[in-house]
């Protein structure tokens, strides 16, 4: 047997350290942004799994950022808390260039494409 470093989730349950080293960081936001909605709706996670017809583990593991969900998958759970898909993803203004700034297009400045050419 391995000695791999041991790690906790926050409901104490034990996580191996690959599995929480390799989390992209857009998958804990919207898990967390999920969780933030169910428990402000007053969902448990049983609750949300049966308006969403998606199981509770697969639920568990989108909200602590250990599982990709698919496009629909994501818009089903947003139906179910009565939120649109996009407020999943943060606030409309996030990401977006500052008033009167013109976002970036491919090949010009701001993108680094050096690589791919």
């Amino acid at each position: 047997m391995r000695n791999a470093a041991r790690l906790f989730t926050e409901n104490g349950k034990e996580e191996s350290a690959m599995g929480a080293k390799h989390r992209e960081p857009i998958l804990v936001e919207v898990g967390s942004r999920i969780r933030e909605a169910r428990l402000a709706a007053g969902l448990s996670l049983q609750q949300l799994a049966r308006l969403t017809g998606i199981s509770i583990g697969a639920l568990s593991q989108i909200e602590t950022g250990r599982r990709d969900a698919r496009l629909t998958t994501l818009a089903r759970i947003a139906a179910a808390l009565r939120q649109v898909p996009a407020a999943l993803f943060g606030s409309p203004a996030e990401g977006r260039a500052g008033e009167g700034e013109e976002a970036p297009r491919p090949g010009s400045e701001g993108y680094d494409l050096g690589e791919y050419e």
